[in-house]
């Protein structure tokens, strides 16, 4: 699935994305969440991974957005579920 993160375009597949994120230690989900695989990540450590950028160059939004249109479950700041 082709979608633009901080102004490039990426060329996503669910599959690449939880072999990215595979043996990733979740960080403490303070903001908006994404379920990948049994893991739940805050979607700006997710969108590090998967586009090599810097944090501060795109928005939580952009990344929740194409999570979604991947098929994963993402959750809003409010509702982030407890990693235990």
């Amino acid at each position: 699935m082709r979608c633009v993160i901080a102004g490039y375009p990426f060329d996503l597949i669910a599959s690449e994305v939880q072999q990215a994120m595979s043996g990733i230690k979740p960080e403490l989900i303070v903001g908006e969440s994404v379920r990948i695989g049994r893991r739940t990540y805050p979607v700006k450590q997710v969108g590090a991974v998967i586009t090599r950028q810097d944090r501060r160059d795109f928005t939580a939004a952009e990344v929740t957005r194409a999570m979604r249109r991947l098929g994963f479950t993402c959750h809003p700041a409010a509702a982030a579920p407890a990693e235990g």
